[in-house]
């Protein structure tokens, strides 16, 4: 879906604030003050690519301040970089400040707060990617945040280049093949910071950090989402903004499926339940339920194919007396 604003002329109260309201649709809240006192017009495109969404910018001259930090709950952060197509622009964040004119690559952290200021009118397209779907260090991130990276050659030729091609070819009608264009401007991005590391003189660091990082963050939604029926590999990959496919490699290094992981945990619990000593315990059907089984009698064959033995019997093994253990140790009978 793309959106656009007109592009003649509004007057001063209407255009910046116009302006900034599509601007918001970005992450973060951003405050415009326009370069001219009379009018101001802009226009701005959206594209979704997966879980990437492209901007393309044009506008009179500017500033813009980005100056709130995510709220708790808020939008997750997004790593960003913009190509200057025309004009110029000047960038600030932290204690870094640079130039860019057409052709350059601008790079930033839309979790801090940043001044882009375009001195004169100028077209730029802006990326933003989800940080966590980088799979890369915060030290990885701030070697390249507020720097300028040329596109003539290397990855910031190939980046620019597959962008341009995805943007005109439109959104993708495939779910697959937004998730796969996704992945390859993700990869051509990790590609430039190792890149721009070495350039720097600096070792980039491997993104096995990041990506325990994000599976740490993905095995614990995981568990807060055990009780719902409708988990699955593709409600956690939407929820961490990462494509089916990248969730199941970042699982395969961990020799494990992530629907295997997902019945591991949910029969964890219901093992745990099963083995408290009550008075009056719950029964095997409402453990099950509880922990996101919509069928008990799926859920005893998968627990005895797991635990060798039928629920009710596994929770007698686990809640009886010594003396009734010795018993119930003995021949395993008909559970």
């Amino acid at each position: 879906m793309s959106q656009v604003l007109p592009g003649e002329s509004v007057s001063r109260d209407e255009g910046p604030r116009g302006w900034g309201e599509a601007l918001g649709s970005a992450p973060g809240t951003v405050h415009v003050t326009p370069g001219d006192q009379e009018t101001f017009r802009g226009r701005i495109r959206t594209t979704q690519v997966g879980f990437v969404r492209v901007l393309d910018l044009e506008a009179d001259a500017q500033c813009v301040l980005r100056g709130e930090t995510h709220p708790a709950g808020g939008p997750a952060p997004f790593v960003a970089f913009g190509l200057q197509r025309q004009g110029t622009a000047e960038f600030a964040q932290g204690d870094r400040r640079v130039s860019a004119g057409p052709g350059d690559l601008l790079l930033w952290d839309t979790a801090l707060t940043y001044t882009l200021h375009h001195p004169a009118a100028f077209a730029m397209r802006v990326v933003l990617l989800p940080r966590h779907a980088l799979g890369l260090r915060d030290a990885d991130l701030r070697a390249v945040t507020g720097t300028v990276v040329g596109t003539t050659e290397g990855f910031g030729c190939a980046l620019t280049a597959l962008l341009d091609t995805l943007v005109a070819a439109g959104e993708p009608r495939s779910t697959a093949i937004a998730d796969l264009s996704a992945e390859s401007i993700v990869n051509l991005f990790r590609a430039l910071v190792a890149e721009c590391g070495r350039r720097s003189g600096d070792s980039p660091a491997e993104t096995g950090t990041g990506r325990a990082h994000l599976l740490a963050r993905i095995r614990a939604h995981i568990d807060g989402h055990l009780a719902d029926p409708g988990l699955s590999p593709g409600t956690v990959a939407r929820a961490h903004h990462i494509s089916v496919r990248y969730l199941h490699r970042l699982f395969e290094a961990e020799g494990i499926t992530v629907a295997r992981f997902i019945r591991q945990r949910r029969l964890d619990q219901c093992a745990r339940e099963l083995a408290r000593r009550s008075p009056s315990p719950p029964t095997v059907s409402s453990i099950a339920g509880r922990w996101g089984f919509v069928s008990a009698a799926h859920f005893s064959r998968t627990f005895r194919a797991v635990h060798g033995h039928s629920p009710v019997r596994w929770r007698a093994l686990r809640t009886a007396t010594e003396q009734e253990a010795v018993q119930l140790t003995g021949p395993a009978g008909r559970d």
